[in-house]
């Protein structure tokens, strides 16, 4: 973490509501910025630190810098979240055993599916929210792959006790944190050694970007995965870069509200006769709800519901909508929603009437008006 950059050891001690705003800034200086520029440099007078494009930018620093200090580890920022994932997969060696969730982020179950297949790697999949069946997965594998809250299932892993025991058995850990944020929980100060995000959800947070991180307060881990994006060259574009770094700082803000509306929603839906399950883990009724309390800050603002009819009836409600928007993604200021299985790499065991819903910050009872009018049509 470069002192270049406005982040001293004073910001340990700011409200992650703060470090969003104030991270990744310029140092200070009578008529500098208070933004970082757009670097739109491919090569650079040697001698120097970078070097050359392809190996550093000091737009993905500033980012970089900021991300650093909500997860506490050092950070690089790839071209897209599947290349983050896959930057990860590859330092793995061959033969290596994975331990993963059954149903998770279709890119990544597609990407363990390509790699079991080659004979590179072994992957054992596990009901990541049954502990006991993880703990029994784990003698003899090299990495615990665990993804929670799950997409679309909302599940969610005791991460406390998994990582304290996969590194009791000398397993590494990598967490996908693309639905809680850093704002909800640090995975990396449980003793994960990676976090990886889809910077194109809630940190960008307006739909207009695709990039990817990796965290690791792991020195040498670090260097090792940004040599895997020098050399295999998944780097972001630096006005991606800027972009997302703006869209970080409201990301308190948006969460704020964004989980406001999905509590409210999720109640709603769970009185709805069109509606025959609600996943959400602030639903007091949730299987998850008293596990996620205790280690989150918050329960996102995801919500995962079965329309009654099957999937027939499922489409019918995602085209009706006329605020919400029937599109894939999340994590965006809008609202937005689908059938899951309209997917073919949708895992088997999501139901085939699930929506997926991304709650944004719009009024909720336009939202509501909304769903409920789609719903209502969906039965017809």
């Amino acid at each position: 973490m470069s002192d270049d950059d406005h982040v001293g050891e004073e910001f340990s001690r700011l409200d992650p509501q703060s470090l969003v705003v104030a991270a990744g800034r310029p140092a200070r200086a009578n008529d500098a910025g208070v933004n970082p520029s757009i670097d739109l440099n491919s090569t650079f007078v040697a001698p120097g630190v970078i070097g050359y494009g392809r190996y550093g930018n000091d737009t993905w620093s500033a980012l970089e810098s900021a991300i650093e200090v909500l997860e506490g580890g050092e950070t690089l920022i790839f071209s897209s979240g599947q290349a983050a994932i896959a930057s990860v997969f590859s330092l793995l060696p061959r033969g290596a055993v994975i331990v993963a969730a059954r149903n998770g982020y279709t890119g990544t179950m597609v990407s363990l599916g390509k790699l079991a297949e080659s004979g590179a790697v072994e992957v054992r999949y596990v009901d990541i929210s049954d502990s006991r069946e993880v703990l029994a997965a784990l003698d003899g594998a090299t990495l615990l792959w665990v993804e929670s809250p799950t997409n679309p299932a909302l599940e969610i892993a005791d991460l406390p006790l998994l990582i304290e025991a996969a590194k009791s058995m000398n397993v590494g850990v990598a967490v996908d944190n693309t639905f809680a944020t850093p704002l909800l929980q640090q995975p990396l100060k449980m003793g994960a050694d990676i976090v990886v995000h889809s910077l194109t959800k809630y940190i960008a947070g307006h739909s207009d970007v695709i990039l990817g991180s990796v965290s690791t307060a792991d020195a040498p881990l670090h260097a090792r995965l940004a040599d895997v994006r020098k050399f295999a060259g998944a780097i972001p574009g630096p006005f991606e870069s800027w972009l997302a770094l703006r869209g970080l700082r409201t990301l308190g803000v948006r969460m704020e509200r964004a989980q406001s509306n999905a509590m409210e929603l999720a109640l709603r839906l769970s009185d709805h006769p069109a509606v025959e399950r609600v996943r959400y883990p602030g639903l007091l009724t949730d299987p998850f709800h008293e596990r996620a309390k205790s280690f989150m800050s918050g329960f996102g603002a995801i919500i995962s519901f079965d329309v009654k009819g099957g999937a027939e009836a499922a489409d019918r409600a995602c085209s009706s909508s006329q605020l919400i928007t029937f599109a894939t993604s999340l994590g965006g200021v809008e609202s937005l929603w689908e059938r899951r299985h309209r997917w073919s790499a949708e895992s088997a065991l999501i139901p085939k009437n699930l929506i997926r819903l991304s709650v944004g910050i719009e009024a909720i009872e336009d939202l509501w008006v909304d769903i409920d009018r789609a719903l209502g049509l969906s039965q017809g």
